[in-house]
């Protein structure tokens, strides 16, 4: 079993509204969801259409992770449930639990970062190739 690291702020409430950036990263970082795009953003729209308070900024879907900025206004769960249940989703979905055990987030606190981390989602995909093709050349 994995020794998991405690990343978050010990007094911040995760159900406190806001915008979340969210990454969560597959097992191994294998490439689970190559060619299932659109399975794993179904289930990512189904939480959001069925949690109250819970809106989606903007979102990636990697062959081997996600980005997500979550909106978070009076939201009936807080941001660990919200990562646990779309993790299950997928996981059910896809029929087979892929996921690392923690996930990634930064509290977005000012316009500035909301919009650096918003130009940082739109590129990534692009540069995830660019990288991709440089270590394989």
């Amino acid at each position: 079993m994995r020794n998991l690291k405690h990343i978050r702020l010990k007094q911040y409430d995760y159900g406190s509204n806001g915008y979340y950036f969210v990454t969560i990263v597959t097992d191994l970082r294998l490439n689970y969801f190559k060619d299932k795009e659109k399975e794993v953003e179904r289930e990512l729209r189904d939480l959001v259409s069925k949690t109250e308070g819970l809106e989606l900024d903007l979102y990636v879907i990697m062959p081997n992770h996600v980005h997500i900025i979550f909106v978070l206004k009076s939201s009936t769960l807080k941001l660990g449930e919200i990562v646990r249940r779309f993790k299950a989703k997928v996981s059910h979905a896809l029929e087979e639990f892929i996921w690392q055990p923690n996930y990634y987030e930064h509290i977005i606190r000012n316009e500035n970062a909301l919009n650096k981390i918003r130009e940082y989602i739109l590129k990534n995909p692009t540069q995830e190739i660019v990288e991709f093709k440089k270590f394989y050349e």
